[in-house]
């Protein structure tokens, strides 16, 4: 018996069993999903996709028309026929390049490149740490450029910016690194020269910063000990301004007191003499009131005198008399003598008064 006879006899081999779709519902299952995946795959092989922060310029590969067209495509999905032509993407979103000699402060999604040494005019070197901003406008002129992909990082931005970098930052002696408006002089100057050469390739510039910077060993202690020293002699020139300014202010103070005491001693005499003014008035117009008030009394007494010497006063008294005993009931008068009165002669007693 041969090997394959008893194979086939032996009871404990492993055994293949072949099902049947024919007729089932995971035949029209899997016949689905595999269309699906090949109509996917044709779908994906004559379609490019553009996102939503991308553009697209056409390549034609060979005919008549072939080369690269300047119609831009935007953010979708757009046929191409393989083998004829197909679409160059590139960023539209703004773009960051860092010169950074330390990629863990480099940003994650910016391009990196190592820090530029610049040589300044007394010929010191000085490590700068720049990032530049820019973005692509016309992905038509970046391809005629510079081709297709991310060449435009690093043989258009990134040489262009070095070369800039060293031009006007190297106009900057050692000590004007510590002017910060000189650098952002710089940088700015930088920003508007990249902006006119990267223009001509479809990239706009968006700012240019310095954001760190660091001189050599030999230069960086003494540059250090200097700026000290200057920082020193302004800060005595300040101090002695600040004292020139507070001896100014104490006078002004001085001055200002002054002028308040005599002021208000000045015051303080007028509330003075107006209330001395005020109480000779007063005092006055009472010593012309008491005058008026004794004329008046004087008047009216030789005016009582006269009514009384007058004819008939002798009635008047006689009435006033009668009025003042009304209701007077006991009289006692002496009725003998030589100054006896009978109160019952009324033309003795009137004649009397």
């Amino acid at each position: 018996m041969s090997i394959i006879d008893r194979f086939k006899r032996d009871p404990s081999r492993p055994r293949v069993t072949v099902s049947s779709f024919s007729g089932g519902p995971l035949k029209w299952a899997l016949l689905l999903i595999g269309g699906f995946g090949l109509a996917s795959c044709l779908l994906g092989s004559v379609t490019t996709s553009v996102g939503p922060t991308e553009l697209a310029v056409r390549q034609v590969v060979v005919g008549s028309g072939a080369g690269i067209h300047d119609e831009i495509y935007g953010p979708g999905v757009h046929l191409v026929i393989p083998g004829y032509e197909r679409l160059h993407v590139f960023p539209q979103n703004l773009q960051v390049l860092e010169f950074n000699d330390d990629q863990l402060q480099a940003s994650a999604e910016a391009a990196y490149a190592p820090s530029i040494n610049i040589q300044t005019s007394e010929g010191y070197r000085v490590r700068v740490d720049v990032t530049v901003a820019y973005r692509i406008v016309d992905p038509y002129k970046v391809f005629v450029a510079v081709g297709p992909g991310s060449a435009y990082e690093t043989r258009l931005v990134r040489t262009r910016a070095d070369v800039a970098l060293r031009q006007t930052l190297g106009r900057l002696d050692a000590e004007e690194f510590y002017d910060g408006e000189l650098r952002r002089a710089a940088a700015l100057e930088t920003a508007k020269l990249l902006e006119s050469e990267l223009a001509t390739s479809g990239i706009q510039v968006w700012n240019v910063m310095v954001r760190h910077y660091a001189y050599d060993a030999r230069y960086q202690s003494a540059i250090e000990a200097r700026k000290i020293q200057d920082q020193m002699v302004f800060k005595n020139r300040a101090e002695a301004v600040a004292a020139a300014e507070e001896a100014e202010k104490n006078r002004v103070l001085a001055e200002g007191q002054a002028q308040v005491e005599v002021e208000s001693q000045r015051g303080s005499a007028e509330v003075r003499k107006i209330d001395a003014e005020a109480d000779l008035y007063a005092r006055k117009k009472n010593a012309e009131g008491d005058l008026l008030i004794a004329l008046a009394e004087a008047e009216a007494t030789r005016l009582e005198n006269e009514a009384l010497s007058a004819a008939g006063a002798s009635n008047i008294v006689g009435l006033q008399m009668a009025e003042a005993i009304e209701n007077t009931r006991v009289i006692i008068v002496p009725t003998d003598g030589a100054k006896g009165v009978n109160p019952l002669d009324l033309d003795a007693l009137i004649g009397g008064w």
